[in-house]
């Protein structure tokens, strides 16, 4: 079985954490110990504790397993842009060897780590590195989220290219309807289950704060079992 997911967007705000909510419910059906990881975060609220994203806050809530907020999103940044801009603004160096040990203590805990990226695939997180590269360095599947909408197909494809361009394995891909106006979404969903060549582990429907809703039962977690 998969030891850790990492949960890709085609952009941002597609959908990456509706679907990790969605798949770590359905994991938690099958009574697995899940944990949810968010290791960069921009767009983040200061409070008395620290800073605190709200994307890793709503992966603690619906994880079977927990640890302390700084072992979930060890880079919370303030600033609402790109990681490697709100780091900079931060005077932050992200070292992939902490992002490293969080994961495999996370793994040592657990059944399975779901760990959630940031923006698009290849999002920056320096001037010189990208996220995808550590997950490239750590060779964790991928299950890739395409926000339904105009252009998604040409995102999808693209994204999953670049993904197993860098040579990791998508172990499945999950529809997130963004947009309920979105027109023809059948024959869209149509063409990515002929050019995903990948298991669609579910649809999940648009849902008024999808966020806070139980969908686990839109998700096949099967396929990620074998």
């Amino acid at each position: 079985m998969i030891d850790a997911l990492f949960i890709a967007g085609t952009d941002t705000d597609v959908g990456k954490t509706v679907a990790s909510k969605a798949i770590l419910q359905a994991l938690a059906a099958r009574d697995l110990k899940t944990i949810g990881y968010k290791p960069v975060a921009s767009g983040c609220e200061k409070t008395e504790s620290g800073f605190r994203n709200s994307d890793a806050l709503h992966l603690i809530k619906v994880a079977t397993c927990q640890s302390d907020y700084d072992n979930i999103n060890p880079y919370a940044l303030e600033l609402p842009t790109s990681p490697h801009i709100a780091a900079k603004h931060a005077g932050v160096a992200i070292d992939f060897s902490v992002l490293s040990n969080h994961l495999a203590q996370h793994k040592a805990n657990t059944d399975i780590v779901l760990i959630e990226g940031a923006g698009g695939w290849r999002v920056p997180v320096s001037d010189t590195e990208c996220l995808s590269d550590w997950v490239k360095q750590e060779r964790v599947p991928v299950v890739l989220v395409v926000g339904i909408q105009l252009g998604c197909l040409n995102h999808a494809m693209l994204t999953a290219e670049s993904i197993r361009a860098d040579g990791l394995e998508i172990v499945g891909w999950v529809a997130n309807r963004i947009n309920p106006g979105t027109e023809h979404y059948a024959d869209i969903i149509e063409m990515l289950e002929q050019k995903m060549n990948a298991p669609k582990l579910g649809e999940i429907p648009y849902v008024p704060s999808a966020k806070r809703q139980e969908l686990g039962r839109f998700i096949d977690v099967e396929p990620l079992l074998v």
